[in-house]
C-alpha cells in the first residue's frame, strides 16, 4: 500500500506537491488511496444464511457468494467518478479495504497509522521526491493475491 500511495501522489498530476503544502489532507489521501488501489484482489467468499436479491440475482440460503473488494470499491451507485483518485473525496472512507461487520479486519487502525507516519515523514524528509521513470512502465503484481509495485524508482535533491 506504501508503494501505491507513493506512485499515486507522483505520477502526473505530482498530488506529491500539494501534499507537501498542505499536509493535513494526508489522512484523506490514505483513505482515497485504500478506495482507489485495494491491495486485496481475491474475492471474499460466503455463504448466505438467508434468501436475498442482489442486482436482480436471487440467492439462497446455502449459496456461495463472492464480494471482490477492488469492484465494491469502484461501485458508481457509492462513489461519483469511482475511476478516478480524487484525495478530495468526501466519502472516501466508506471503502471496504478492510472487510465489513464480523469479518472487518482488526489490523485497520495499525495500517491507517502506518501509511499516516511514513507519508508524512516522507513528505518533510523528501519534498522533491520524484519518479525516476514513467508511471506507465512502473511494474506491478497485479496476478498476486496482494496487489503493489514490485519496485518504485524515485529520486530526490
Amino acid at each position: 500500500m506504501i508503494g501505491l500511495a507513493a506512485l499515486l501522489l507522483l505520477r502526473p498530476p505530482r498530488l506529491w506537491d500539494t501534499l507537501v503544502q498542505r499536509p493535513d489532507l494526508v489522512d484523506g489521501v490514505i483513505e482515497e488511496t485504500l478506495r482507489y488501489a485495494t491491495v486485496l484482489q481475491f474475492g471474499l467468499l460466503r455463504v448466505a444464511r438467508e434468501p436475498l436479491t442482489v442486482a436482480g440475482q436471487d440467492i439462497r440460503p446455502g449459496d456461495r457468494v463472492v464480494l471482490h473488494l477492488p469492484s465494491a470499491n469502484r461501485d458508481p451507485d457509492r462513489f461519483t467518478r469511482p475511476d478516478r483518485f480524487d484525495p478530495h473525496r468526501p466519502d472516501a472512507d466508506r471503502h471496504l479495504s478492510f472487510g465489513h461487520g464480523p469479518h472487518h479486519c482488526l489490523g485497520e487502525q495499525l495500517a491507517r497509522i502506518e501509511l499516516r507516519i511514513l507519508l508524512t515523514t516522507m513528505l518533510r524528509r523528501f519534498p522533491d521526491l520524484r519518479l525516476a521513470t514513467d508511471p506507465e512502465t512502473i511494474p506491478t503484481h497485479d496476478q498476486r493475491v496482494v496487489h503493489g509495485v514490485a519496485e518504485l524508482p524515485v529520486d530526490f535533491s
